[in-house]
């Protein structure tokens, strides 16, 4: 990446409204730098938001918490976890799939992780990070302060601007200070492990045990692996749940790993840290039905599905836009990984229908109207 003309540090939301109302070129919001190799290359100064971090309050009885934007999303984990609480949603962690390419991990954010509202294996229970942001304290690109949302749900009233916030990559406002819903941390969790030889096998043990009764809040099929279906809740209850699982899908194949083997294989889907070989890796979305035929006409190298067959992780030697977005009927493909001049020739994200991306374009007017911020970012 060039380097920048200036890096910018506020020391707090007074400062951000500041530079933001004052600095005269583009803008580059940055916390963890986590996830400054996703998205569209930019060139414009850093605006280093490392100073907006710690824990405001949190209310574990209330199962809501509130952090500086640029808290580091180990100390939110790490906060929850003493209460036995933890983020529903389970913010997936890129680095090791992107540090070649950037050198050493940086830490994640929870303000990055909501700005960009990537959400892990869980998200088919639990939902996408926008789903648990509750409010915010902001900064447009005109430099003009504001809070948005509330500390509980049924405080939010008006236009619910943590959800259009999220997702935006720090296109719209930045995030300064957020609020975010929590959860009871499940006692245990088990995985179960099911070969299965091809992605329409697999399709087919995802879908039934995501239909079934036994309540899996993940279904992941690695072909290195097999079929991966998690249970998660109290010891009693997972034994139960995940015999029942097997006997309805009448697998008496496979093992089952628990609790740390458990997080740690889901992390590893989330991450879809087996891809890292590879130089060019899609994140594409599909209606589950469509995976077998969409991995047929694309031959990865590698790949994994998650959410139940509905989100490819799929590898390639070479980015190939045109033929990644031909093989979808409804869905979209994003460039999660690719070098940076490949980047900047390529719709990173899935491109949008002229109505709504002329609705983007006034929304991006109305927040930041000298277009300053991440100028770029989402092509």
């Amino acid at each position: 990446m060039t380097a920048p003309t200036a890096t910018l540090r506020p020391r707090d939301a007074a400062d951000v409204a500041e530079i933001l109302a004052s600095h005269p070129r583009a803008l580059e919001p940055l916390g963890g730098r986590s996830k400054r190799e996703l998205g569209c290359p930019i060139e414009a100064d850093e605006l280093d938001l490392g100073a907006l971090a710690g824990i405001e309050t949190y209310e574990p009885a209330e199962l809501v918490l509130t952090a500086g934007a640029a808290t580091p999303l180990r100390d939110v984990e790490r906060a929850l976890a003493a209460s036995s609480q933890r983020l529903a949603f389970e913010p997936p962690d890129f680095g090791a799939l992107l540090g070649a390419a950037r050198g050493e991990p940086k830490a994640q954010t929870l303000g990055g992780v909501l700005a960009t509202n990537l959400a892990g294996s869980r998200r088919v229970a639990a939902g996408a990070a926008r789903d648990h942001f509750l409010g915010c304290a902001a900064v447009t690109g005109r430099g003009e302060r504001f809070d948005a949302g509330g500390r509980v749900v049924k405080n939010v009233t008006g236009y619910d601007l943590p959800k259009l916030l999220a997702g935006s990559w720090g296109t719209l406002a930045v995030l300064t200070s957020v609020t975010v819903r929590v959860v009871p941390a499940a006692e245990t969790e088990r995985t179960l492990v099911l070969p299965s030889a091809t992605p329409e096998d697999a399709l087919a043990v995802l879908t039934a045990a995501l239909g079934s009764a036994h309540d899996v809040s993940s279904a992941a099929y690695d072909p290195a692996r097999g079929c991966l279906l998690r249970v998660e809740g109290f010891a009693a209850s997972v034994a139960a749940r995940a015999g029942a699982l097997r006997a309805a899908l009448a697998r008496s194949d496979g093992g089952e790993v628990a609790d740390d083997a458990s997080r740690a294989i889901w992390a590893e889907i989330g991450g879809a840290t087996a891809l890292a070989q590879w130089p060019v890796v899609w994140r594409i979305s599909v209606p589950p039905s469509d995976a077998p035929r969409v991995l047929v006409e694309l031959s990865p190298k590698r790949y994994l599905l998650d959410w139940g067959g509905g989100l490819i992780s799929a590898a390639f030697a070479d980015v190939d836009a045109a033929r990644v977005r031909a093989a979808l009927r409804g869905g979209h493909a994003t460039l999660l990984k690719a070098p940076r001049a490949a980047r900047a020739l390529t719709a990173v994200f899935q491109p949008q229908p002229p109505a709504l991306a002329l609705a983007a374009r006034r929304l991006k007017h109305a927040f930041d109207p000298d277009g300053r911020l991440n100028p770029g970012r989402l092509g």
